[in-house]
């Protein structure tokens, strides 16, 4: 891979990647078939049996509900219709006893295509992540690829207890790129926002064309074809560019395309020094588009006027704390956050270079913002503020504040009854995490993956017994399969 250059990098690369895909037709085909875990419908309901979870600890992530012990969640045609202790149902029964029963987790933001490149980038800051990850390995992505990386990422979020994934997909390099993304995310059986994206199909040193708006009728098709049910598990998003990456025309087509479909719209904003000297916030508010169905995603250098124009529109946020600190982003801005009434949200963003779990970034926020608020009160020599942040509030950011963010807070995120059943079962007798003393600090503090003993979507089984529920030796061996190929396409057209 030829040297980085010097400079900074990010404003080059979102011109490079403004690429459309107007008029070109889909191929008709059947992506891998042979993956396929199960055939599972796109729609609200997916099992068609009672289940009765018996003798947990509930841990609603609710603002009046209080853990309790020792109760029974009863799920019926994927709706959680009672929490009690002592439940006596006619239903497969599930023993829970010295387990954490909660909603389950919610990633806001991941490029889930990505999922190829695992840890090809470790020590990678985010302009080297821009030239290595989607300069030169993102144009040799064919549609095969997307549903491979797809597939095992969704896989992995289901298997770590994320039963909720916004999938930023800027990969758009074809018609049938989209489609594999799609496609990849339903045979899954997670429940997903597919943010559809811009392309990333310049070849290396290729001269990169002027930037263009994300083809409106594509989008348009795709939502039609796919997402014409707000109820279904699968739902639209748009992954927007956003002032400063591109002209103020586009950014002003691209948001009436959202708003003309009534899908929100998510866009990386203030994630380095030089995109927040953009002031992308005070841009949009000049171009009139704020609203309260933007979310900003990482927002680690937002002027203070930015934060209250957020606050005052209504607009989400979503934080990637591991990425943040690690790739040169910034402080994760949880701390601006709470002071100006936001709801920040959670999430991996990138396994090329973090892990791909939502205890990696509950801990690492956990630790970094009071470590943040640590140091400051050494250097005054002053003690500890009362305010410090919680346990409590982390694990609120994984869930609740998550379904918050993907406008989802009516259906999932707590658990409660008349909600969908997505559900993190927790084994509470593993070595790393008993004895449960506090359930909350064990869930942030101590549980690891290998605690997750069932996941639930839509009342469906999605991980039993520590098993995912789907062809994993399969999905492995697709995705190395494509990885290979991506690498090699990649590596030999640089030499």
């Amino acid at each position: 891979m030829p040297a980085l250059d010097p400079g900074d990098c990010t404003r080059l690369h979102f011109a490079r990647y403004a690429r459309a895909i107007q008029g070109v037709e889909p191929t008709t085909r059947t992506l891998y078939p042979s993956a396929r875990p199960r055939e599972v419908p796109n729609e609200g309901t997916t099992t068609v049996s009672k289940v009765l979870l018996k003798g947990g600890t509930v841990l609603p992530m609710s603002k009046t509900d209080p853990v309790s012990t020792r109760s029974d969640v009863l799920i019926d045609d994927g709706i959680v219709v009672a929490i009690a202790p002592a439940i006596d149902a006619d239903a497969e029964t599930v023993d829970c006893s010295g387990r954490l029963v909660l909603p389950g987790f919610v990633d806001t933001h991941r490029h889930t295509w990505e999922t190829l490149l695992r840890n090809c980038a470790p020590d990678a800051t985010l302009d080297e992540y821009f030239a290595r990850v989607l300069d030169h390995y993102a144009p040799y992505f064919t549609a095969d690829d997307v549903y491979a990386g797809n597939l095992l990422g969704a896989l992995e979020c289901l298997n770590a207890g994320i039963t909720t994934l916004v999938d930023w997909s800027h990969i758009n390099n074809s018609p049938d790129h989209p489609e594999a993304a799609i496609q990849a995310l339903r045979d899954s059986g997670i429940r997903a926002q597919y943010a559809y994206g811009p392309a990333n199909d310049v070849l290396p040193g290729a001269l990169a064309p002027e930037p263009t708006a994300m083809p409106v009728a594509e989008i348009r098709r795709l939502h039609n074809a796919h997402f014409s049910s707000n109820d279904a598990l699968l739902t639209m998003a748009l992954a927007a560019r956003g002032p400063g990456f591109t002209s103020d025309e586009i950014v002003r087509t691209e948001w009436a395309a959202a708003r003309d479909l009534g899908i929100p719209i998510t866009f990386h904003a203030g994630m380095s020094r030089v995109a927040g000297r953009m002031a992308m916030v005070e841009h949009l508010e000049r171009l009139q588009l704020l609203g309260p169905d933007i979310t900003y995603i990482h927002a680690n250098h937002f002027a203070d006027r930015e934060w209250k124009l957020v606050a005052d529109s209504g607009g989400t946020l979503s934080l990637s704390p591991q990425v943040e600190m690690q790739m040169n982003h910034g402080w994760p801005p949880v701390h601006k956050a709470r002071e100006f009434g936001l709801r920040p949200s959670l999430s991996v963003d990138v396994v090329t270079s973090v892990p791909g779990d939502m205890f990696t970034q509950m801990r690492a926020l956990f630790a970094a913002e009071r470590a943040r608020v640590n140091a400051i009160c050494w250097e005054e020599d002053t003690p500890t503020p009362p305010d410090m942040l919680t346990a409590a509030e982390v694990l609120t950011m994984a869930t609740s504040n998550g379904a918050h963010t993907v406008g989802l807070e009516d259906r999932i995120g707590t658990l409660a009854v008349g909600k969908r059943a997505d559900i993190v079962v927790i084994d509470g007798r593993g070595v790393n995490i008993a004895p449960v003393n506090d359930p909350i600090g064990a869930v942030v503090l101590s549980a690891d993956v290998s605690n997750v003993e069932h996941v639930l979507v839509n009342g469906s089984f999605k991980k039993r017994d520590f098993a995912l529920v789907a062809d994993v030796a399969r999905a492995v061996a697709l995705a190395e399969q494509a990885a290979a190929g991506v690498l090699s396409r990649a590596d030999t057209s640089s030499r």
